[in-house]
């Protein structure tokens, strides 16, 4: 695609939805059961207050979308959080920011797929096993889809987190309706007993309790991922920009949050047990269920039971969540690469991360997100009990952070604005803003006080690696940018004072004879030819054809007592340069160019070593003179006998 075509990639609200929505729409699949699950420890009674734990989580999400659409409007460039922290808190917050949300970009890929690789061994039994070469597999399509471009990949993926919408929907409006009429059966589950871990013998009361209800609601917030996608991909929206980025967030808040107080009551009401072993904490008629029991979603189950008369809504259901499981690290093939490509920008990152492939999308961020979300899969074995424990660590960094930068930003604002309305505005933008800061760092507390034990350390000393690594590229490029800066004109014009040529020789032959012939065309100040000495004959034939053909330049020979050849060159290079160190060598390298790839495996690319060598000698130029073989000119150079 033309880079003219850029414009016509933009997506309208329609499609930006299912795109940059659909992994804050998909963690309904997930962070029910981590409610559950985490408050199952308890015991039955603990259970529940599930949905008040869930209510919680909603307040939360909703504080973050009033919040975000703050961020939008006033920082619509698509740098999100890492632009907020950056021009209000200093470059060192906004590499935090920035560290935090690549970590969890590519920790949204990896829970995902890996949930919806259960999900399918759970509908399949005879894929259970293999959840990890099915994860993997999912995400290189989901990469070659993206490669593709925003447009294709958002058309694609539209349908189907639509369909789940409509599905989620159409069980919740079911099961409530069931209710009032008094038709709703029980879950298959309601049946079992749970049966409390030995630190929860009391239940909720004491220490213990609390904190237990802390770390439900902590995996609870897992809803909120996603949600500073859409304030980092408003530069892919249709004009105005903006406005729709805020529209999407607000229907994404909206539809997030009744689904999933949807999903934890119509749990509570169809009496579901989901716990962490169900072979050990789940009991009937006072025994353990056992091993042979498989334990099915939160999702699922429910499903089963509102859709008992209707199963193709069962299936539907099940299946379009496993399918909304997929999509969802979409969002995060969407945010990564255009985040990675403000931090090259600002380099902080390699600057081909900046660069759009041929399809007008971020090609090498969308490469790199695939490698680390790989990595991560096949390190936790695709289990989202595992992986669950690093996740939201660095949203809701990313979160507080951003919102605490804010409302700095609107205290500047204030100070240079005098029209009233504008003012209004302006303040309640703040106090949004402040009270978000407020919220998502309790919840931060709460999280890194729950998870931390948990495995969420990890995340932590993955997003220090990754912030003291980009620190690392930006002095590097710095240093560069100092070295490479012309200072003055003189400096502009500035010429070495003289020009040293070097050939290097092996043999007479034709390759060496343009080589020689090149470099007398470049006119240096001296010039020479050098060979190294391994074999005495070779030595010997090679003066004689010297002399024979009165080749103009002179023939320089360099012992190698050795058979070495790559360092007594570079010696020799290196003592030029120490000899008139103002001036320039320049050394002309033959090589022969063969046809076919194989043929490469016949020769001993010693000048490709050479090169490799004289690239870090200052003050060296290497200019290679090739010569493709079969496409010989006889006029070229003149004959000389063959060897």
């Amino acid at each position: 695609m033309r880079s003219e075509m850029l414009g016509h990639t933009l997506l309208p609200k329609r499609i930006a939805l299912p795109v940059f929505a659909s992994d804050a729409l998909s963690s309904v699949a997930y962070a029910p059961d981590e409610i559950l699950l985490t408050l199952a420890f308890a015991g039955l009674a603990a259970v529940t207050i599930s949905p008040w734990v869930a209510l919680a989580v909603v307040v939360v999400l909703g504080t973050v979308i009033a919040s975000y659409r703050q961020n939008v409007h006033a920082y619509p460039s698509g740098g999100g959080d890492y632009e907020v922290a950056s021009e209000n808190l200093g470059k060192k917050a906004g590499l935090a920011v920035a560290s935090a949300l690549l970590v969890d970009y590519v920790l949204t890929v990896a829970v995902s797929i890996s949930s919806a690789s259960q999900y399918v061994a759970s509908a399949l039994p005879a894929l259970r096993g293999l959840e990890v070469e099915m994860a993997v597999a999912v995400v290189v399509l989901l990469a070659i889809a993206n490669l593709r471009g925003l447009r294709e990949s958002g058309r694609a993926f539209a349908v189907p987190t639509y369909i789940y919408m409509v599905a989620i929907g159409s069980m919740a409006v079911a099961g409530f309706i069931q209710y009032l009429t008094g038709s709703l059966g029980r879950a298959e589950s309601a049946a079992y007993e749970i049966v409390p871990q030995s630190a929860f013998d009391q239940g909720l009361v004491g220490l213990a309790g609390g904190f237990l209800v802390l770390r439900a609601f902590s995996s609870g917030c897992a809803a909120l991922t996603g949600v500073e996608a859409i304030s980092n991909g408003v530069p892919s929206f249709q004009k105005p920009k903006s406005r729709n980025a805020a529209t999407t967030l607000l229907l994404l808040g909206v539809i997030a949050a009744s689904m999933l107080m949807s999903v934890v009551v119509l749990a509570r009401l169809t009496g579901v047990r989901f716990v962490e072993s169900p072979a050990e904490q789940l009991m009937l008629d006072g025994a353990p269920v056992g091993e042979s029991y498989h334990q099915s979603p939160v999702i699922g189950q429910i499903a089963q039971t509102v859709f008992a008369g209707l199963p193709v809504m069962f299936y539907l259901v099940t299946a379009v969540t496993g399918l909304i499981l997929v999509l969802a690290a979409n969002t995060a093939f969407n945010g990564f690469p255009v985040l990675g490509s403000i931090l090259a920008r600002d380099e902080f990152l390699p600057r081909q991360l900046h660069t759009r492939g041929d399809r007008l999308v971020f090609s090498n961020g969308i490469v790199l997100l695939t490698v680390g979300a790989v990595a991560l899969i096949v390190a936790f074995d695709a289990e989202v009990t595992r992986l669950i424990q690093l996740y939201i660590v660095g949203v809701f960094i990313s979160f507080t952070t951003s919102q605490l930068g804010m409302v700095r930003h609107w205290t500047r604002m204030l100070r240079s604005e005098y029209a009233k309305d504008a003012r209004r505005r302006m303040t309640r933008s703040r106090l949004i803003n402040g009270f978000g800061f407020v919220m998502t760092g309790v919840v931060l507390v709460i999280v890194l006080i729950t998870k931390a034990p948990q495995g969420a350390w990890i995340t932590l000393i993955m997003m220090a690696v990754i912030f003291f690594t980009m620190l690392g590229i930006h002095l590097h490029y710095e240093r560069l940018n100092r070295e490479l800066r012309v200072l003055d004109a003189q400096q502009a014009r500035a010429l070495p004072a003289r020009t040293h040529g070097v050939v290097l020789v092996s043999k007479l032959h034709q390759p060496a004879l343009r080589a020689i012939a090149y470099a007398r065309a470049t006119r240096p100040n001296t010039l020479e030819a050098v060979h190294v000495a391994v074999d005495g004959d070779e030595v010997a034939e090679l003066r004689r054809q010297w002399d024979q053909f009165s080749v103009p330049v002179p023939l320089t020979i360099l012992a190698s007592p050795y058979r070495e050849i790559t360092r007594p060159i570079v010696e020799y290079i290196r003592g030029l340069r120490r000899s008139t160190p103002r001036d320039l060598v320049v050394v002309f390298v033959p090589e022969y160019v063969v046809t076919k790839w194989w043929e490469q495996l016949l020769h001993n690319q010693s000048a490709l070593r050479l090169k490799a060598r004289l690239l870090f000698v200052p003050g060296v130029v290497m200019a290679s003179v090739p010569f493709q073989l079969e496409a010989v000119d006889s006029l070229d150079a003149p004959a000389v006998p063959d060897e």
